[in-house]
C-alpha cells in the first residue's frame, strides 16, 4: 500500500492553537469520567467498603485477564440528569477477555441506588445485550441490583424498550449458543431474577446473594409470612433446594474464580487475534491534539487522521481523484483489514455514489468499514436538487442500510442532518459507535436552526423561544455529554485511545458470519 506523508507543520500557530485546545477538552473530558468512575467520598461507596464488599470495577478486575484492556461503553451514561444521582447510569458494561476470549460484561452498581435501573440503566443494559447478540460475544452478569427504581416505573416496565427486554434478548442469546453467565453478588429482586434464572450456569456468594421475585416486606404484605432473605432465596436455598442456582460461593472472589474456571470448559476460539502482523503508524497518534481542529467551521484533514490509526500509516485509497469530500480506501488496524470512509467537507451527489460504491466493495469483499464520521449534511441549493442529490444520498442511506459487514462509526467533529444517517449514525446499527470529546450531534447547527425559524415564523418562532434562547438550547443538545448522557453513543474517547479502541472493537466483530449483501432500490 502507499504511505500517507503527513504535511503537519508541528510549529505552526495553527497546530498549537488546536493542540492547546483539545487539551483542555481531554482534560474536562477525565475529570468528568473520574468523577463518575472513582467515588470514594460517596457515602454509599464508604459503606459498601465497610462491609468487606469488592466495588464493581474491582469485581470486573478480578474476572477479566490480568492487564489486558477493558472497553467501557457509556461511562457517563445519565451525566447531567437526575441531579447526577445516578453516575454511569448505576451499571457498567463493556467487552474484556477472560482466558483470552472476548466476553461482554454487565456489571450492576449497588452504590448507586442499590443498584436500581433507570431509563437509561435499561438502554445501556440492552445495547450491551445487543452487542453481545450482533457480534455473537458471550454475556457475563455480575448481578447486585434491587430491579426497578419505582418512582421512574412508568418510564421502565411496559414498553417495547423496556425492563422485560432484557428476558427477551436473553432468551434469543441463548436459542442463538451464545453462553451467558450470571454470578449473584448481592440483591438480586423481582423481574432481575429472570437474570440468573435465563443464564447457562450461575454462582451465588453465601450470606450476600439473594434471588426472589418478592422480598421478605412483600411477602409478609402478601401472604403474612415471615421470612429472612437468606431463608427466602439466599444462596443455599438455590443450590440445594430450588436449583435455580448451580455454584455457591463463600466471597466475591470464589465466585468471579468460578467464572473464569467455566470459561476453560469452553471450545477454544480467540477473536482477539490479528488477521497478520503489522507495524505501527509512522506518526505519533498525539499529534492529533493539534489537528483536530477547535474552529468547526474549517475541516480537519481525514488523511492525517489515518496516518495516525492505520498500520504502518499505509492507506490504499480509491478514486482518490473524484468526489473528494469522502475520502474512501482500504488499510489495517492492528492487523485487521477495514474499509474507511472519512468525511472531508460536506457531501454532494458525487461523493454519495463514491461511497456507495465503496460499501458495495467492502460487502462483496466481506471487509468491516469504519465511518470517520465529520458531516455538515448533504450539499443544498437548486443546482444541487436538479441534479438529483436526494435520489444520489439515498443510495448511500440504502447502502448502509443493508450492508452486512461489520460497521464501527468515530464521530470526529460535527454530525449533522442527513449526513448523520449516510455516515452510518446510530440509527443505521452500527456494531460500536464512539465520539471524540469535540463531537456535535444535531440535526443542523444552532445558528442554522435559529435562521430557518426565525425566517419562517420572525422573531418569535412559535415555539415560544428567542432566536438566542433557541441557540443556547442547540448548543446544549447538541454537546456530546448531552449525547453521552442519553445513549446515543457507546461512549465518549480520548483520540489518543482510538487506534486502541477500534483495534478492540475490530477484535469484537471478527467473529460474525458473512451474509448476502441485498440492497433495496437505487432509484437511478
Amino acid at each position: 500500500m502507499f504511505r500517507i506523508i503527513s504535511s503537519i507543520d508541528q510549529a505552526s500557530q495553527e497546530f498549537k492553537g488546536n493542540q492547546e485546545f483539545n487539551t483542555n477538552l481531554a482534560a474536562e473530558y477525565n475529570s468528568r469520567l473520574d468523577s463518575v468512575m472513582y467515588r470514594l467520598d460517596d457515602l454509599y461507596v464508604k459503606r459498601h467498603i465497610e462491609r468487606g464488599r469488592l466495588l464493581v470495577r474491582e469485581r470486573i478486575d478480578l474476572l477479566l485477564d490480568p492487564g489486558s484492556p477493558f472497553l467501557e461503553f457509556s461511562t457517563l451514561a445519565a451525566w447531567d440528569q437526575y441531579e447526577n444521582t445516578f453516575p454511569a447510569a448505576g451499571i457498567i458494561t463493556g467487552i474484556g477477555k477472560i482466558h483470552d476470549r472476548l466476553v461482554v460484561v454487565i456489571a450492576n452498581d449497588s452504590t448507586v441506588k442499590g443498584g436500581t435501573y433507570v431509563k437509561e440503566t435499561i438502554k445501556k443494559h440492552l445495547r450491551a445485550l445487543e452487542i453481545a447478540f450482533e457480534n455473537k460475544l458471550p454475556a457475563v452478569y455480575l448481578v447486585d441490583s434491587g430491579g426497578i427504581f419505582l418512582p421512574e416505573q412508568a418510564n421502565l416496565f411496559a414498553d417495547k424498550e423496556h425492563f422485560g427486554r432484557i428476558f427477551y434478548l436473553q432468551a434469543r442469546l441463548s436459542a442463538a449458543g451464545i453462553p451467558q453467565i450470571a454470578a449473584v453478588l448481592g440483591s438480586c429482586t423481582a423481574g432481575g431474577a429472570y437474570i440468573p434464572a435465563m443464564s447457562d450456569e450461575t454462582i451465588m456468594v453465601r450470606n450476600q446473594g439473594t434471588i426472589f421475585l418478592a422480598g421478605p416486606p412483600l411477602v409478609k404484605a402478601a401472604t403474612g409470612e415471615d421470612i429472612t432473605a437468606e431463608e427466602l432465596g439466599g444462596g443455599f436455598v438455590h443450590t440445594t433446594i430450588s436449583g435455580v442456582a448451580d455454584h455457591l460461593a463463600d466471597d466475591d472472589r470464589q465466585a468471579l474464580e468460578i467464572i473464569r474456571n467455566i470459561f476453560e470448559t469452553y471450545p477454544r476460539k480467540n477473536y482477539a487475534a490479528p488477521v497478520r502482523s503489522f507495524a505501527e503508524p509512522l506518526y505519533d497518534i498525539r499529534d492529533l491534539y493539534g489537528i483536530i481542529q477547535s474552529n468547526d467551521k474549517f475541516v480537519t484533514n481525514p488523511r492525517e487522521i489515518i496516518a495516525r490509526i492505520a498500520d504502518g500509516s499505509e492507506f490504499h485509497e480509491f478514486k482518490a481523484g473524484y468526489a473528494t469530500t469522502l475520502i474512501t480506501g482500504f488499510a489495517t488496524i492492528m492487523g485487521y483489514p477495514v474499509g474507511i470512509l472519512a468525511n472531508n467537507g460536506i457531501l454532494f451527489s458525487e461523493s454519495a455514489l463514491k461511497g456507495t460504491h465503496f460499501i458495495e466493495i467492502c460487502n462483496q469483499r466481506n471487509i468491516p468499514m469504519i465511518f470517520l464520521q465529520n458531516i455538515t449534511g448533504f450539499m443544498v441549493g437548486k443546482e444541487y436538487e436538479h441534479k438529483g442529490i436526494a435520489k444520489d444520498g439515498a443510495k448511500m442511506v440504502n447502502a448502509v442500510a443493508n450492508s452486512t459487514v461489520p460497521r464501527i462509526t468515530l464521530i470526529t467533529g460535527g454530525s449533522y442532518g442527513a449526513g448523520n444517517y449516510a455516515m452510518s449514525g446510530r440509527g443505521y446499527s452500527p456494531n460500536f459507535l464512539f465520539c471524540w470529546p469535540n463531537a456535535k450531534i444535531s440535526v443542523m447547527g444552532g445558528a442554522q436552526a435559529s435562521h430557518v425559524l426565525a425566517s419562517v415564523k420572525g422573531k418569535d418562532s412559535g415555539t415560544g423561544k428567542s432566536s438566542h434562547s433557541l441557540l443556547e438550547q442547540y448548543e446544549r443538545e447538541s454537546s456530546v455529554y448531552f449525547s453521552a448522557s442519553r445513549i446515543w453513543d457507546d461512549g465518549i474517547i480520548d483520540p489518543l485511545n482510538t487506534r486502541k479502541v477500534l483495534a478492540l472493537c475490530l477484535a469484537a466483530v471478527a467473529g460474525n458470519r458473512k451474509r448476502e449483501f441485498k440492497p433495496g432500490i437505487y432509484r437511478m
